[in-house]
């Protein structure tokens, strides 16, 4: 046999490190060449890690969760190849092979749990999700079983343990607890295999008699702990480091939108083969045209190096709700494409992100970000900035209002906008003059098709 470890390779320029988002194999699982091996995910994107050999795994890096530094052993797999300087035919050699493998492991990868070792056998076993080999014995109280003379039995004093709780299926809390509520666990009912602390909780609020109802019957929800990883702690940590570095300002400004919605209505009836339009490709337009007087709006910030760079080119992130989380695909070049363009790239970059299709070029390098929640976007929002960029627009919704036209009473669409920036390279009188540009555009539309 021969030890082969699986490195994590360079997954994105600039990356130094990647955390393991799930696992596709477990300890002692057998692997051909190509197979799945692992998810791991970067600052931008999830990578799925394929087995370059075929063999046995002895060894994994650690626990979902857990960061792994590029070039640290990720899987350790003991291939059918010879090996010239290290036999491993007895159950000695394999156990000290795996120890030194757990050792190196740890060493370099100090973030992530120990790498133990499966007693018996000299195999690595981790704690990963999914990654650990279960014992060949199950727990002790799986064997046992209570008989009706048992469970029939007197019911016990208090502070004696009855006979039963020690044959029913229960973890060692609820046990402890059902010795000191004097409860007979075999007259718990319980939904699943075994008793829990919410079937305690419902045998002393309605009793086991007539009344009884299921924990689940109850409007009350279990508490569901769940732990941040992947994108969500990606989300958390970004979210977090924009807060904690820029000081955030917003601006909010009221846009009557009644003649680009009339205009968005009839450019929708006559558009042929071509994708509908929704607000926010105008929007873009109206953006697009708007950023060359107010260059410090398209921008990013390297506050480490103190510079500011403003672009010439206006990449702008669109902030996707999907079921891994918030991501933000980039629409490269905004100020060259049209509405119909615009409105084709939103929806292609939509669905590659909520189906977790979208290239890392997709999800950086953006230099203005665009958040808006659709018909859901409430009165106002304050949106957090996309650092290291220095903006962030956000449109909310529509609503109809009446609204005074001269002396005249008029119905009106209206819609507030709001633009967070970090007030270090923004000034307030900047942002309100850039989303006033934005409005003369926006309430007389047909400016947006004017060279």
């Amino acid at each position: 046999m021969a030890r082969f470890e699986f490195k994590l390779p360079d997954i994105g320029e600039g990356i130094s490190e990647a955390e393991i988002v799930a696992w596709h194999v477990k300890v002692g699982d057998r692997v051909e060449e190509d197979q799945g091996l692992a998810d791991m995910m970067t600052d931008k994107a999830t990578v799925e890690m394929e087995s370059p050999v075929s063999g046995t795994v002895i060894a994994l890096a650690g626990e979902v969760g857990d960061q792994v530094s590029i070039g640290s052993p990720l899987v350790v797999i003991e291939t059918d190849a010879a090996e010239d300087h290290a036999p491993a035919s007895d159950a000695a050699a394999r156990a000290e092979l795996a120890q030194d493998v757990a050792e190196q492991m740890g060493a370099e990868n100090p973030g992530a749990e120990e790498v133990q070792i499966l007693p018996g056998t000299g195999r690595g076993i981790s704690e990963a999700g999914g990654g650990g080999v279960p014992s060949s014995v199950p727990p002790a109280e799986a064997l046992l079983h209570h008989s009706p003379e048992e469970a029939n039995g007197p019911p016990p004093r208090a502070g004696e343990e009855p006979k039963a709780v020690l044959h029913a299926l229960a973890s060692p809390a609820v046990r402890a607890r059902a010795v000191d509520l004097g409860i007979d666990l075999t007259q718990v009912k319980t939904e699943g295999d075994r008793v829990r602390h919410a079937d305690l909780d419902a045998f002393l609020r309605y009793g086991a008699g007539q009344g009884y109802q299921a924990p689940h019957a109850s409007n009350a929800r279990a508490d569901e702990p769940i732990k941040v990883i992947g994108m969500r702690r990606k989300i958390a940590e970004n979210m977090a480091a924009s807060k904690r570095a820029i000081p955030h300002f917003t601006y909010v400004d009221e846009i009557d939108v009644t003649a680009l919605e009339e205009m968005r209505a009839d450019l929708n009836n006559n558009r042929g083969g071509r994708p509908k339009l929704t607000m926010l490709p105008l929007l873009i337009v109206a953006i697009c045209k708007t950023i060359p007087d107010f260059p410090m709006i398209n921008a990013r910030y390297d506050d480490e190096a103190g510079v500011v760079t403003r672009h010439g080119q206006i990449h702008l992130g669109m902030a996707t709700q999907t079921p891994a989380g918030l991501m933000v695909p980039v629409i490269r070049d905004a100020q060259d494409r049209n509405v119909w363009q615009l409105a084709t790239e939103i929806a292609r970059l939509a669905e590659a992100a909520r189906a977790g299709k979208a290239k890392v070029e997709e999800l950086s390098g953006s230099t203005l970000t665009i958040t808006s929640l659709g018909p859901l976007g409430g009165i106002a929002t304050t949106p957090v900035i996309n650092r290291p960029e220095v903006a962030i627009i956000g449109p909310n919704k529509i609503v109809e209002r009446p609204v005074f036209d001269g002396d005249e009473i008029r119905r009106a669409k209206l819609m507030n906008l709001s633009i967070s920036c970090d007030h270090r390279v923004v000034d307030g009188w900047d942002a309100a003059s850039f989303v006033q540009g934005l409005k003369k555009y926006l309430e007389t539309p047909v400016l947006l098709f004017a060279n």
